[in-house]
């Protein structure tokens, strides 16, 4: 198939785009200015327990009785930041997005020990305790998944001899697909950040009229800002998806592309449930992932062997 490339006038807008919000330069000044919004949140955070521990603020939850669960706040500022990395790296490699996608869910699983921390009670009795029960699952549940996202960049940086980047010798990205990836990390940086912003607003107006409810809300924040993200990210996915039929029919990538499909779609239902089944289908999604890139770079090393 012959390549033809976007035209001149578009293909310089979106190089442009990409030296603005998606270079080198600009995700280095963001890591600064998130890692300084995180030590702030988190000194703010410390002084609202503070107020709260005095009677001067209303904030029985869980995320204000103890100091320790102020490590939730910028936690909360890094998964921020490990969204934007995710589109940093859309355009440069579709395995390594997708290990974004496993490193941000990780993080919200840890985010979550933090807040569990504040509910846990030491008593005898650990198993018949709903919230002790919870801390136990996201404690092993964060290992698994620190474990598993190891093996999985482990097979993307040794791959099959012969293979090239994102699917080995059997297809090298055109010019028009890389395109199409710049596009939509560049459509996704503002999607993202009105998201954010909007959630965040949200949050607020309900706290101011009603702090209760705004508390609880905050209590279960994931569902505020990465339920929706997720759901992007899965239509992002399938356009993918889509896309990569006009350049490729070769079964086992396309294979490969709907199981990541499968994989973040699996991601998304993990914040409609709790409890244990929660963990288990952030822990599938990513076991998931691995087998089908594992399974994919199987078929890479069979095409790669001299007939």
């Amino acid at each position: 198939m012959t390549q033809q490339l976007p035209n001149s006038g578009t293909n310089k807008w979106v190089d442009q785009g990409q030296r603005l919000l998606l270079s080198a330069t600009f995700k280095k000044r963001s890591e600064r200015i998130v890692l300084t919004l995180a030590i702030v949140s988190y000194l703010c955070h410390l002084l609202l327990i503070a107020l709260s521990k005095r009677g001067l603020i209303q904030a029985d939850i869980a995320l204000f009785s103890s100091p320790i669960s102020a490590i939730y706040t910028p936690f909360s500022f890094i998964l921020v930041y490990e969204v934007y990395l995710l589109l940093f790296y859309l355009p440069k490699s579709t395995t390594f997005y997708i290990g974004k996608q496993y490193e941000i869910i990780t993080l919200i699983v840890i985010r979550r020990i933090f807040k569990d921390l504040g509910e846990l009670k030491l008593i005898s009795n650990w198993f018949e305790n709903a919230n002790d029960l919870q801390f136990t699952y996201d404690v092993v549940t964060s290992l698994l998944l620190f474990f598993l996202i190891y093996l999985f960049y482990h097979k993307i940086i040794k791959k099959p001899l012969g293979s090239v980047e994102e699917s080995g010798p059997q297809w090298v990205p055109t010019a028009q697909f890389i395109f199409l990836k710049k596009v939509l990390a560049l459509v996704l940086v503002p999607i993202l950040v009105g998201l954010a912003i909007y959630s965040f607003s949200s949050w607020v107006a309900v706290v101011v009229d009603n702090q209760l409810s705004g508390m609880a809300a905050l209590s279960n924040i994931n569902t505020i800002f990465f339920d929706e993200f997720f759901t992007i990210l899965i239509i992002v996915d399938v356009l993918l998806l889509l896309a990569s039929f006009y350049y490729s029919d070769h079964f086992h990538t396309i294979i490969r592309n709907s199981g990541f499909v499968l994989s973040t779609i699996l991601i998304k239902l993990s914040f409609s449930v709790s409890g244990i089944l929660n963990n288990a289908l952030i822990v599938g999604s990513v076991v998931f992932g691995l087998f089908i890139l594992y399974i994919h770079q199987l078929y890479e090393r069979a095409h790669a062997m001299p007939r």
